[in-house]
């Protein structure tokens, strides 16, 4: 019964529970109805609203697309009345000068005609003046004909002639000027002269003439020693003074044979001391050692000289290496003139010369007491001692005024400073001064003959002597061979030659002289 009961209480449940659900969706679709109901109705109110500002929008938009275009309408009008109104002017102005152009055509042509005419004209003058010219040429040929037969002489004999006259009146220009530049300014050679007997006259000291020595006598004994040990000793001088000796077959003198002068003094020092019994004893031991020790003396004593040379002259010192060859100017001679003493000599000179014309007399006298400096080397390097000489000051680094007066001192260079001259002066004056320097008397009288020989190997040379004590060539020419031209060629020629072919100090002059002699005998 209870159980029943259960089962009734359970059906009765659920069938509640069945009938609330289905009211649940009763409920729920009457309200979605609704909802949808509502949104409908809001959608055609959107719609409707949307209709009508579309066709608002619409109305608006078709208003101001008519307004736009009424504008451009209206300013495309203005345009083109503008374009028509240009077109109109310039179809004037087209108007115009095509007018303009025909009335140029037709004056073009008018102007075309008259040049027609011109040329016309002018072609039947130059028919007229071809016919003028030939009868001209005709006239000039018969005329050049007949003047060819009054001269007795063809037209190009003519012109030779005047050729040849001009030649020669070109080559008398030149011979003037060529004398012009031989014959200075005379005021110019008196100045010139003043300076140079002013320093000459200024300088004084003595000088020794000096000779190379070929031979050194011995000291009784000395010969024995040398002889001794198959000349050992005597080798060995030789060898640290660079120089050849010669023992003679008596043993009584050393003949010399070598060209470094400072080689042949340690020769002569070390032949001179071994007569000395402390010195014999030493040459003995150590023959090298003992020759060292008087070559490197008298290489400090060569220095000296070298420092003595600036400090006579009050001058800036060069370089330790000119200073040196400076120094060794003492053991090298030229015509027997000690050269250190004619640099020195030269220098004051120089100085002095330079003093008197306004120019710097250190500067003089450095240019002058180093244009020598060459010869201390000749016996080793080959060449030039002027070139030598630049060269040597250029490298170590002597103002080029000073390089330039050694270089050009005698005509290796050209000359680039009033320095140049000076030292080239100074240097002819002391070589070239009575007693500075000797020659033999074979050397004389081949120079003598030898200027004599080349003047009398020339057409027209009458006579020809050497005065002057071989400082002048003078020649006379015949006066019927040669002309004034010719002569001054012929004393160029002749310098040249012995400038050529002669070694000699100093200058030679060369004067040829022409001289019409007229001869008349009384009875």
């Amino acid at each position: 019964m209870l159980a029943e009961m259960l089962s009734v209480s359970i059906i009765a449940g659920i069938a509640s529970l069945a009938a609330g659900a289905v009211l649940g969706v009763l409920a729920a679709r009457k309200n979605a109805r609704i909802r949808v109901d509502e949104a409908r109705a809001e959608s055609a109110g959107l719609l409707r609203a949307a209709r009508s500002s579309a066709a608002a929008a619409r109305t608006a938009a078709q208003t101001e697309a008519r307004e736009a275009a009424l504008e451009l309408r209206a300013e495309a009008e203005g345009a083109l009345d503008e374009r028509t109104e240009e077109m109109a002017r310039r179809e004037e102005r087209v108007a115009a000068e095509s007018a303009a152009l025909e009335r140029g055509a037709a004056s073009l042509e008018g102007s075309w005609e008259r040049v027609r005419e011109r040329k016309r004209v002018i072609q039947s003058r130059r028919e007229a003046a071809k016919r003028v010219f030939a009868t001209a040429d005709g006239l000039r040929a018969e005329a050049f004909s007949r003047l060819e037969a009054a001269a007795d002489e063809t037209g190009e004999e003519v012109a030779e002639r005047l050729r040849r006259r001009w030649v020669e009146d070109a080559r008398a220009e030149a011979a003037n000027r060529l004398r012009t530049l031989d014959q200075s300014d005379p005021e110019f050679d008196e100045a010139a002269r003043r300076v140079l007997a002013i320093s000459a006259e200024r300088y004084r000291n003595h000088f020794l003439t000096e000779r190379l020595i070929s031979n050194i006598p011995l000291l009784p004994g000395v010969g024995d020693e040398l002889a001794a040990r198959d000349g050992a000793l005597l080798d060995s001088i030789g060898e640290v003074a660079n120089v050849k000796l010669n023992l003679n077959d008596e043993q009584t003198s050393v003949r010399l044979e070598g060209l470094d002068g400072v080689g042949r003094e340690i020769a002569r020092r070390a032949l001179t001391r071994l007569g000395k019994p402390k010195h014999k004893e030493a040459a003995l031991d150590d023959p090298i050692s003992w020759a060292t020790d008087i070559k490197t003396h008298l290489e400090r004593e060569i220095v000296n000289l070298g420092k003595k040379a600036f400090t006579v002259l009050e001058i800036p010192r060069s370089h330790p290496d000119i200073v040196e060859l400076v120094g060794k100017l003492n053991y090298r001679t030229s015509y027997t003139q000690n050269q250190w003493l004619h640099a020195v000599e030269a220098s004051f000179l120089a100085g002095m010369m330079a003093t008197e014309m306004g120019l710097d007399e250190k500067l003089a006298r450095k240019a002058t007491l180093l244009h020598d400096i060459g010869k201390a080397l000749t016996h080793e390097i080959d060449g030039s001692h002027a070139v030598i000489g630049a060269d040597i000051a250029r490298r170590l680094g002597e103002d080029e005024v000073i390089a330039n007066a050694i270089g050009s001192h005698h005509a290796d260079e050209p000359p680039t400073s009033v320095y140049a001259y000076l030292t080239a002066a100074a240097d002819a004056m002391s070589g070239a001064r009575p007693g500075a320097r000797r020659q033999l008397t074979t050397e004389y009288g081949n120079r003598i003959e030898d200027l004599e020989r080349i003047g009398n190997e020339y057409r027209g040379v009458e006579r020809c002597f050497a005065v002057h004590g071989g400082r002048e060539l003078r020649i006379y020419v015949q006066e019927g061979r040669l002309t004034d031209i010719e002569v001054v060629e012929l004393s160029s020629e002749i310098a040249d030659r012995i400038s050529d072919e002669m070694t000699f100090p100093g200058q030679i002059k060369v004067t040829v002289i022409r001289a019409y002699e007229a001869v008349a005998t009384a009875s």
